[in-house]
């Protein structure tokens, strides 16, 4: 493929990973357009980009999804490649495709892996053929529920009920007997259809206690493909991820190289271009099994970023501009531990339900090791429209301890007054002796924390300072997360942000980043 040099990029999503990609943008010397919707326009992403192009209302549906109002903002402003983050449209295959018709460069890649690895019974018959183990299942045809009992026979109990397409836990029951099959098949068609508009289940065995380990793979349109190793997203509500830590600890080396080799394998199995997560499951024998394939950035991209020193945003534009990586995997060395935790707008003790407002003070922690993606700052406005994450916290270490600690320090100097956050739950995760001594699986969660509640907050200063912001505005719902801060937050935007450092030797790792 030749080179595809371009000058100015749309960002199509929102948020903290707009922010991002505005920021490796800028360090590329690109220029940036972010499209809006209404709820959006005084945004962080809209206050950095250089264009800003409203394309609808809030909800997502009439915005950010509308690939007509976004191939319009395009070509209107003249920008060439066009980067969807993730969520939203970044693994539609249509989206990929209407881009590339209009002569556009989508930051990803093609649709045609998009389509393949977007529905998991075609992703497991690719990665069977590419010798990629892949949990025993079996998929579902018709109505006929005599079949689907046989064929949970052959697959073995307990089970999963999976959709064929999309993600996120939607669609999916997990069935213990043979009892439940009927109608744990009919309520995930439900739901499947409902969320994906499309039906088609299959089965695939329940692992019990399993870890949920990832290997991000980096390929070019040259035919070179690595690995950036892997990430451990075990700690997980609901399939959803909570926190996530690269490299995965406690594996033997043996284990780890074959997770490597296998994502690599995967991932020449279909061409890949650019960034992609490859995800397995780990049993508790040393087994692993192919999940699925993500066809883009992932959430937690920093941790792999913090132990490698790579921008894979940076290598997202290079690899979509034709260039190639620029790296081999010998270049590629894991330095240290990093762990990031997603602080969410959620009250954990009314079962985590979204929470909406100002956030009248929002001071994020500094130190030695420390990173801070966000989209948010003091006065921006968690709206009931979109996904109600504030920020993601990161910290590096010389080895997993460090970075934990650092991360527990970090969380203690977070400020957000506002909406209730989960920001002492994270916390509750991090210092639990079971986390500490790296005993992760997916269900960590239930057997540690379920029924968790806050305890008491008696930092004076915070509550002082809610007071004194209550009593300003009145009318903002005054909530209150975690203790006081710090230094002053600076004025200026991009000194706020901070460069994302990349990292060339260990002792820089250290070193302050945002």
């Amino acid at each position: 493929m030749n080179a595809r040099p371009f000058q100015r990029v749309l960002i199509a999503n929102r948020g903290e990973i707009a922010v991002r990609i505005l920021r490796a943008c800028r360090q590329r010397g690109l220029e940036t357009v972010v499209v809006v919707s209404e709820a959006d326009h005084a945004s962080l992403a809209a206050q950095l980009a250089d264009q800003v192009v409203e394309i609808g209302p809030a909800p997502a549906a009439e915005s950010y999804l509308r690939v007509d109002a976004i191939l319009e903002a395009a070509r209107s402003t003249g920008a060439q490649a066009i980067h969807p983050g993730y969520g939203f449209l970044a693994e539609n295959a249509g989206f990929a495709r209407a881009c590339a018709d209009a002569g556009i460069a989508f930051i990803g890649p093609s649709a045609e892996v998009i389509d393949a690895m977007g529905v998991k019974t075609e992703a497991r018959r690719r990665m069977q053929e590419a010798g990629v183990p892949v949990v025993p299942g079996a998929l579902l045809d018709g109505d006929d529920s005599a079949a689907w009992i046989e064929a949970a026979k052959g697959v073995g109990y307990p089970l999963l009920v999976k959709a064929a397409a999309g993600g996120g836990g939607k669609g999916m029951r997990a069935v213990e007997s043979e009892g439940a099959l009927v109608d744990a098949i009919g309520a995930a068609r439900r739901e499947a259809a409902s969320a994906f508009g499309d039906e088609t289940v299959y089965l695939e065995r329940l692992l019990v206690r399993p870890r949920h380990v990832e290997v991000q793979v980096l390929g070019d349109t040259h035919g070179n493909v690595v690995h950036l190793g892997e990430r451990d997203c075990s700690v997980q509500r609901r399939h959803q991820k909570v926190v996530e830590e690269s490299p995965a600890p406690g594996l033997e080396d043996a284990l780890r190289s074959k997770l490597h080799d296998a994502a690599v394998r995967a991932a020449r199995a279909v061409d890949y271009v650019g960034a992609g997560t490859v995800e397995m499951l780990l049993d508790q024998s040393g087994d692993f099994y192919f999940l699925e394939m993500n066809t883009r950035l992932q959430v937690e991209h920093p941790v792999t970023e913090n132990v490698t020193g790579l921008d894979l945003v940076d290598a997202q534009l290079r690899v979509a501009a034709g260039e190639p990586l620029g790296v081999t995997q010998d270049d590629i060395v894991v330095r240290g531990s990093s762990i990031e935790v997603r602080l969410y707008a959620e009250d954990p003790a009314r079962g985590f339900l979204p929470q909406t407002g100002v956030l009248h003070l929002f001071e994020p922690p500094h130190g030695p090791g420390v990173r801070v993606d966000t989209g948010v700052v003091t006065g921006s406005e968690v709206t009931l429209h979109y996904d109600p994450m504030v920020a993601k916290l990161c910290a590096w270490g010389d080895d997993r301890e460090q970075a934990r600690r650092r991360l527990a320090e970090a969380l203690r100097e977070t400020t957000v007054l506002g909406p209730v956050t989960n920001l002492e739950y994270l916390l509750a995760i991090l210092e639990h002796e079971a986390f500490a001594a790296e005993q992760v699986h997916t269900g960590f969660l239930t057997e540690h924390l379920e029924g968790w509640t806050p305890g008491d907050d008696d930092d004076p200063i915070a509550w002082l300072a809610a007071a004194a912001l209550f009593a300003s505005d009145p009318s903002g719902r005054t909530g209150m997360s975690s203790g006081a801060s710090g230094d002053d937050a600076p004025t200026d935007l991009w000194s706020e942000l901070g460069p994302l450092r990349l990292v060339t030797d260990a002792p820089e790792h250290s070193a302050e980043e945002q």
